[in-house]
């Protein structure tokens, strides 16, 4: 019997289901994805215990990042393991489509990721005193967002990798570019005009944009709403593709 090519919520949801089940029998990668963006919070804050201004400037940030990139890892090893055990072979062989296979595991990592999200900014702002001017909900939603982001990116990457070694060597070409054009080190239009080109079509600049944005709008602004609107969509759009890209390991 073939995959159906109809998304499924039933079938979305016992995948999603299945992907949690596994992830409570891996504490480690629990704390990975979880524990780890708030430890690089906490260590950051003290780095910078002197000089509370830095943390209020690149903590908003990198509350963003530490997510997408945690996401990233774990979601495309994870990925890429069920692809070299011949899981995804056998998953396809039943009447589950690939967009019920890549909804399913977006879902379970989305679900993981809201808990990550909500535990860094609470850490970041009710315990580290991080100084935000707008509300900490929306500080939450752009995190959120960064590690859905993250996702997508892990379950795209995972189709062009033959191991996991090779699935995190896609950590420089992938990530490692957008951390250093996205303004975190220095303003975007400060850059040199073809990096700052290259730069306003990366998410990660709209994600550090959004932050920026909350740290330092009390109200809910214009390019707050754009900010946010791209990276949903471009996490949207990388799903879609990883959706398509599915049958290149698994048949």
């Amino acid at each position: 019997m073939t995959a159906t090519s109809a998304l499924s919520l039933p079938r979305t949801f016992a995948t999603a289901a299945r992907v949690l089940r596994q992830l409570r029998h891996d504490p480690r990668t629990i704390a990975l994805m979880i524990l780890v963006p708030c430890v690089m919070l906490f260590l950051l804050r003290y780095v910078f215990d002197g000089s509370a201004r830095t943390f209020d400037t690149i903590g908003a940030s990198l509350l963003g990042i530490f997510p997408l990139i945690t996401m990233f890892l774990v979601t495309s090893i994870a990925t890429l393991r069920e692809r070299t055990s011949g899981t995804l072979e056998r998953l396809l062989a039943m009447p589950l489509g690939k967009g019920d296979l890549i909804a399913g595991y977006a879902l379970a990592f989305g679900a993981v990721a809201v808990v990550q999200s909500a535990l860094a900014t609470g850490l970041a702002v009710w315990f580290l005193d991080l100084d935000v001017i707008g509300s900490p909900w929306l500080l939450l939603l752009v995190a959120l967002l960064d590690a859905l982001l993250g996702t997508a990116l892990g379950l795209f990457v995972s189709a062009f990798a033959a191991s996991e070694f090779q699935a995190v060597q896609f950590m420089p070409a992938v990530i490692f570019p957008q951390l250093l054009l996205c303004g975190l080190f220095t303003p975007r239009d400060a850059m040199h005009p073809v990096l700052e080109a290259i730069s306003d079509v990366l998410p990660m600049s709209y994600a550090v944009d959004g932050m920026n944005e909350v740290l330092h709008h009390a109200d809910l602004t214009t390019a707050f709403v754009r900010d946010v609107t791209v990276v949903a969509a471009v996490a949207l759009l990388v799903l879609t593709l990883g959706a398509a890209t599915v049958k290149r390991r698994t048949v």
